[in-house]
């Protein structure tokens, strides 16, 4: 009896393991995706598609248009962003508050052919958190067709009564604030309340010639609603593309401006570190940089990359500015205990008291 129910047994375990190996259970597969936190018109959807080609892991893009907005929604607890790409100040910010995770440089071999200037910067001077993807310059974007005058300098830009409601400035603090200190021979980094005190006094007096605050000029420029605009260099580059020849011009004024490095970051949050990193590194990639500056017209980080660009884009001035001029421009710096000032003056300046 006790070999009879043995045998049994084993036919009854032998059925089950059949079964368990042919039956049409639910799949525990899950398809790869990697969740990205970006300016908008930022990453082309042609290397997006490139890539999920190449590694069958999916793209989820959310928006945001300014450092601090995407600084408030990691704070706020926003869970799920995989890749962020914050520039350089913010990266500061975003580490100091603990919002970054380490990078894992074994995974991420195409960072061996970035450019050593855009390295070991003071808001991250090892780059644990964090790696160079693009740089450029904030300045002034100019639709000819709509205004002929002259446009050096921020002075031109906001004291000329000619543009009044004519021209936007960018909804920035950082950027507006200081391009209003740059004007006033001011660092755009000042911790002194007097300094910040004088360009709040100025931008009051001038909001109510500005046709408003904007960090996505692109198309009132293309369109012709705008003539003038406080501008990053990659929006003006693309609305004069758009528009279809020499009509928007890219100004960097004389008194100076911002000069930015967009990074490449992992939050905290992040639920697909494996993916996060695969991403990262193919955007490091030359070939990969070189669609980047094509297709959103910002300087590369990688420093194969720009012998591969078209001759038209080496020379272009707006691109790779000359170091006579590069040397008047700042870059931003975390304020410390300042920036509750500087946030509290924007906010003033935005209210108009």
């Amino acid at each position: 009896m006790q070999r009879d129910r043995t045998k049994k047994y084993l036919v009854l375990t032998s059925l089950l393991a059949l079964t368990s190996c042919t039956a049409k259970g639910p799949s525990t597969d899950q398809p790869r995706v990697v969740n990205l936190a970006s300016w908008s018109n930022y990453v082309s959807p042609e290397l997006l598609a490139d890539f999920e080609k190449r590694t069958g892991i999916k793209v989820q893009i959310s928006n945001y248009s300014s450092n601090e907005e995407l600084l408030a929604k990691l704070q706020a607890g926003a869970s799920g962003y995989d890749v962020a790409i914050p520039s350089d100040y913010m990266v500061f910010a975003m580490g100091k508050l603990g919002l970054l995770k380490p990078l894992d440089f074994s995974l991420l071999t195409h960072s061996k052919s970035l450019d050593p200037k855009f390295l070991k910067k003071s808001f991250d001077p090892e780059n644990k958190i964090s790696v160079p993807y693009d740089w450029g310059t904030t300045g002034i974007a100019v639709n000819r067709a709509l205004y002929k005058g002259e446009m050096t300098s921020w002075k031109n830009l906001l004291q000329n009564k000619d543009l009044e409601g004519k021209f936007t400035l960018l909804d920035d603090g950082r950027e507006t604030i200081g391009a209003t200190l740059k004007m006033l021979g001011l660092s755009l980094n000042t911790k002194n309340p007097s300094d910040i005190q004088k360009a709040k006094d100025f931008l009051i007096q001038t909001k109510a010639r500005v046709k408003g605050f904007t960090s996505e000029p692109l198309m009132s420029l293309v369109n012709g609603e705008t003539a003038v605009a406080h501008a990053y260099v990659s929006d003006t580059l693309q609305a004069r593309r758009k528009s279809g020849g020499e009509k928007i011009e890219y100004v960097i004024p004389g008194e100076g401006c911002t000069l930015w490095i967009d990074n490449l970051v992992i939050p905290t949050g992040a639920q697909h570190l494996k993916e996060a990193h695969e991403f990262i590194n193919f955007l490091l990639e030359a070939k990969s940089n070189v669609s980047t500056v094509m297709s959103i017209l910002v300087a590369p980080a990688n420093r194969e990359a720009f012998s591969l660009l078209p001759r038209e884009i080496q020379t272009n001035s707006a691109l790779f500015p000359s170091s006579k001029v590069m040397a008047k421009m700042e870059m931003m710096e975390d304020l410390g205990q300042a920036t509750n000032l500087w946030d509290r003056v924007w906010t003033e300046v935005k209210a108009g008291k």
